[in-house]
């Protein structure tokens, strides 16, 4: 835990500087974390609501936080959890069947208005969508953030080897729709 974390975990414990340390805390997550949940919910409207739920979640659970485990780590984890979950709430109030969140995912995509990609940035993103759920997760914590293995199997709480070959068939299945798209 860098010495940054570990001050802002004193503080929250601390009444008097609670309130500072939990800022602070949303001041150095704030960006990353909104950026994990925008490449799982797509939208910017909606990843803006996550985020808010999470750290609504992480703020009445912080005193719960065990620091055997990182803070990125656990913050991680509860942002991912709340974006799976809100796309599992939005996909029982629609009328789509249970395996085509992809699909509404891609109409997002192609209907936002906050992407500023080219056309071949739009399919690559399309490519990602149309992944399983996990192997999406695990493209876009490896792809993007650079997250280590070890840290990406306490956040999804999943064996480095599961999310290794996860990441390999992810890769695979891109290069083909990309190939495919051409």
């Amino acid at each position: 835990m860098s010495p940054e974390e570990q001050k802002i975990l004193r503080n929250l414990k601390d009444e008097n500087s609670k309130n500072r340390a939990f800022n602070d805390l949303v001041n150095l997550y704030k960006q990353r974390l909104y950026w994990h949940i925008r490449k799982i919910v797509i939208s910017h409207d909606d990843a803006d609501d996550v985020l808010q739920n999470t750290f609504l979640k992480v703020w009445k659970s912080i005193d719960n936080f065990r620091s055997e485990a990182g803070l990125y780590t656990w913050l991680y984890r509860i942002a991912t959890n709340e974006a799976l979950s809100f796309l599992k709430q939005k996909q029982k109030r629609s009328i789509l069947p249970l395996n085509d969140v992809s699909e509404y995912l891609v109409e997002t995509l192609k209907a936002e208005n906050h992407f500023s990609g080219d056309e071949i940035q739009q399919k690559f993103q399309e490519a990602i969508i149309r992944l399983p759920e996990k192997q999406r997760l695990v493209f876009n914590m490896k792809y993007y953030d650079d997250i280590k293995y070890q840290d990406m199997s306490k956040i999804l709480d999943t064996s480095e080897g599961a999310l290794k070959a996860s990441y390999h068939h992810a890769v695979k299945k891109i290069e083909e729709f990309m190939r495919n798209q051409a």
